[in-house]
């Protein structure tokens, strides 16, 4: 009888760059590099937005790597969101300017073109990094922002209720806009008899805080709604409050 021998080679496993020293040490260099890139891009973006000084757009580092911003903006002249501040972050990553930084409202405004619950905006070289481009700056995306806020697009709108009542009624859009962000209703000169006593005109609506307007939507969100917001529209009795109050206001300065 024979014996066949079969001898196994087991092949010598080979090393990935990443695993050893070489390559461990030439990922830390690829991102010291890269997060200096970003840094001085980010540098020379903070200098140029205070230089140009934009009317109603502010924004400053909140982190030493420059990669965390707050920001602030109002909407444009002779639009209802002119003199309206709102709140966003933006954090940006080592990889700036080739991929976009993440945008999202603080206080998120009650618009077509920005999600209600998470405050991103629909914007669309923030969210298809394809559509991004390597000439864009903090300038550039805070400029798109304020033009975005004044004028609403409605196609395609992330906040449904905003838009279906800014094409059925702009007016009522308007409203609720200057009554949840602390603005007194201008209302139209319909009426003469409204001027004969400016003490009384110069009454304004009661504000609603951003804190008030953060529970009213928390409340529509919840998975078990209350009956006071069982409705087919969730911005029904919100439209009704206003509503009333608008008419109370009517009646105050009529008597």
């Amino acid at each position: 009888m024979s014996v066949a021998w079969v001898w196994r080679v087991t092949p010598k496993p080979q090393t990935l760059a990443s695993e050893s020293p070489r390559g461990a040490w030439g990922q830390i260099l690829c991102c010291l590099i890269m997060h200096c890139r970003a840094y001085f891009l980010l540098e020379k973006d903070f200098l140029e937005l205070k230089e140009n000084n934009y009317p109603g757009i502010a924004a400053f580092p909140v982190s030493e790597d420059l990669l965390e911003w707050e920001a602030e903006i109002e909407g444009l002249q002779n639009t209802i969101w002119h003199g309206l501040p709102f709140q966003l972050t933006i954090n940006f990553t080592p990889e700036y300017n080739f991929v976009p930084p993440t945008v999202k409202f603080r206080t998120i405004p009650f618009h077509p073109n920005v999600d209600l619950y998470t405050g991103r905006p629909c914007i669309d070289f923030l969210d298809n990094p394809d559509k991004w481009s390597t000439s864009y700056t903090l300038s550039s995306i805070l400029l798109t922002l304020q033009v975005m806020l004044s004028n609403p697009v409605l196609e395609n709108p992330v906040n449904l209720e905003a838009a279906q009542i800014l094409i059925k009624n702009e007016h009522m859009y308007s409203l609720i806009v200057l009554r949840l962000f602390g603005q007194p209703v201008q209302l139209k000169d319909d009426n003469p008899e409204l001027h004969k006593d400016p003490d009384k005109f110069i009454r304004s609506i009661k504000v609603v805080s951003f804190d008030d307007y953060y529970k009213t939507w928390s409340g529509i969100a919840t998975s078990k709604p209350t009956d006071y917001y069982r409705t087919p529209c969730k911005m029904t009795c919100l439209i009704l409050s206003i509503q009333q109050t608008h008419l109370e206001y009517l009646l105050r300065v009529r008597h």
